[in-house]
């Protein structure tokens, strides 16, 4: 009697419920195939738009993901599934991960945008957060900087994205400036030409753009030249070391006092 009264109920189920179920496999099958559809030209747009590769994969599932689960919870609907419950139950969680990998994600959140805005890229020299080197790696939640003097700093891309960046590399060339202190008795003019002639003179600077070479200020001790040359940005410490002892030498060769000590 008990299993009589089960297959009326399915009978009874199925008879009600029957074309929505029909409607929801053939949905389900459909969508699967849309989805697979969906992946290959994802892909390929992602390719021709040049998206970062480490990029790629995280969007490509993030968007499969999603797409499944709108897929998962329209068939849901259809049979009559009411997902009211679920959502909340979900919604509480997100809101309780959020909370609690919130420096994880502004870090996540600055690491995309950084691969997709692209204020700097690997090989090019930064100055952030006080620090000041060449970039080695951009990962999805920091970006690893090499200094000269061969130190690796790791900078969270939460903080990173979020403060001022300097990109040294971004224009190919790099101004250097520097200042020169002379005696008042110095010749202004021959200690200029001087300069001038080191700065000709040398192979680390770049002659096709504008130099400059002038006093600045008079100081009680003291009169003050600034230079302004042009440089390649990898080559800027060099330069500024090699320019100012060329210059220290010639001009104390040519007699052009100095400020006295004290």
């Amino acid at each position: 009697m008990k299993l009589e009264k089960f297959y009326d109920r399915a009978f009874n189920w199925l008879y009600a419920n029957g074309p929505d179920l029909v409607i929801a496999i053939i949905i389900f099958f459909i969508g699967l195939w849309f989805i697979k559809f969906l992946r290959s030209r994802i892909r390929n747009r992602m390719s021709k738009r040049k998206v970062h590769s480490s990029l790629q994969p995280f969007f490509l599932s993030l968007s499969i993901t999603g797409l499944y689960i709108l897929l998962i919870i329209a068939v849901l609907e259809i049979v009559g599934v009411h997902l009211t419950v679920f959502t909340t139950i979900i919604g509480a969680f997100s809101v309780a991960a959020g909370l609690a990998l919130s420096g994880t994600f502004q870090n996540f959140a600055g690491g995309v945008l950084i691969l997709l805005l692209k204020p700097f890229e690997v090989y090019d020299n930064i100055i952030a957060q006080g620090q000041d080197g060449k970039v080695v790696s951009i990962q999805i939640f920091y970006t690893v900087l090499l200094t000269i003097d061969n130190k690796t700093i790791i900078i969270p891309n939460g903080k990173l994205f979020n403060e001022v960046i300097v990109n040294v590399s971004r224009e190919n060339l790099r101004r250097l400036d520097f200042e020169v202190k002379l005696g008042y008795a110095a010749d202004i003019d021959k200690a200029k030409k001087i300069m001038l002639d080191a700065i000709t003179a040398s192979k680390d600077i770049v002659n096709d753009q504008p130099v400059r070479v002038g006093l600045v200020a008079l100081e009680i001790d003291s009169i003050r030249f600034t230079v302004n040359v042009w440089v390649e940005p990898a080559n800027y410490l060099n330069a500024k070391i090699n320019l100012m002892e060329t210059m220290v030498k010639d001009l104390g060769a040519a007699g052009i006092p100095f400020p006295k000590a004290g």
